[in-house]
């Protein structure tokens, strides 16, 4: 009987390359954090966007435009609508689509990132990111269009929309309009608040979630090599004293200590071995 695995977290503690990897794989469950002092923490950051609206205070992004544009302001009757502008202005991405594992880890690191409570975003924002992952609602998000420094923000753009049902999805194995993926689900679309678009959108998940997978991919090649190293020695008739771990303490670097520790793994220097041909 296996034990069940405990979830992954949503919320104040932070996420490890291992986690973000697991979730890409779907290989475990995941829980939102929910106390009600974490639920305030979050809802005081979009209570706080409000006040401000309605000191009519000067807030970049959202009765601002952005970049070069913050000094042009945006009328108060025109904030609403502003969220829907930025997604749909940035949806010009080009290349191939991000395949699934891919997106999973984008999501899994732009959640993450507003779970810290300072971005200005909605409970509810939080529960539905949180949905898209556990009912593997994908948005398609093509590879090509970040602008890398300012922020992954025409992909980022793809997660937005499909959160407010327009878009494409990949659901249950089909390539699908988000909003029938919303239907199905019962979800009624979000509108998003003001600040909520450009808190999705300005940040670098896509980088962060593509970086988790690169790691995996270069540790598997790193353990992949010093495995071919472990079977040249045997070819060889090598002397796997060599990979002693007191001459690897000498130095001592981490990275090399770790390989040898694999090598004499692999090697079994532990057991007896036969008479060695040859000292070097």
């Amino acid at each position: 009987m296996t034990t069940p695995l405990e979830p992954i977290t949503f919320g104040e503690r932070p996420l490890r390359i291992e986690d973000v990897l697991a979730l890409a794989n779907r290989q475990v469950p995941t829980r939102l954090q929910d106390d009600a002092a974490y639920r305030q923490r979050i809802a005081k950051g979009a209570q706080f966007l409000d006040s401000l609206l309605d000191k009519e205070g000067v807030i970049y992004g959202v009765t601002t435009g952005y970049g070069d544009s913050c000094v042009v302001p945006v009328p108060l009757e025109h904030v609403e609508a502003l969220p829907r502008h930025l997604y749909t202005f940035h949806g010009c991405g080009l290349g191939k689509l991000l395949d699934a594992q891919a997106t999973r880890a984008v999501l899994a690191a732009r959640l993450q990132s507003l779970c810290h409570g300072v971005s200005g975003v909605r409970v509810e924002l939080l529960e539905r990111l949180h949905a898209f992952l556990e009912n593997d609602v994908l948005p398609l998000i093509p590879e090509e269009g970040s602008v890398g420094a300012s922020g992954d923000l025409t992909p980022l753009s793809y997660v937005a929309a499909t959160l407010s049902g327009e878009r494409e999805v990949l659901f249950r194995g089909e390539r699908r309009p988000a909003a029938d993926a919303h239907r199905e689900l019962g979800w009624e679309p979000l509108v998003l608040r003001p600040k909520e678009a450009l808190a999705l959108m300005n940040g670098t998940a896509v980088m962060t979630g593509l970086a988790c997978l690169a790691f995996a991919r270069a540790d598997y090649l790193l353990q992949l090599a010093t495995r071919i190293t472990a079977l040249n020695v045997v070819a060889l008739q090598g002397n796997p004293e060599h990979f002693d771990e007191r001459l690897f303490a000498a130095k001592p670097h981490p990275g090399q200590m770790q390989v040898a520790a694999w090598l004499r793994k692999d090697l079994a220097i532990d057991a007896p071995t036969a008479p060695l041909h040859r000292l070097q």
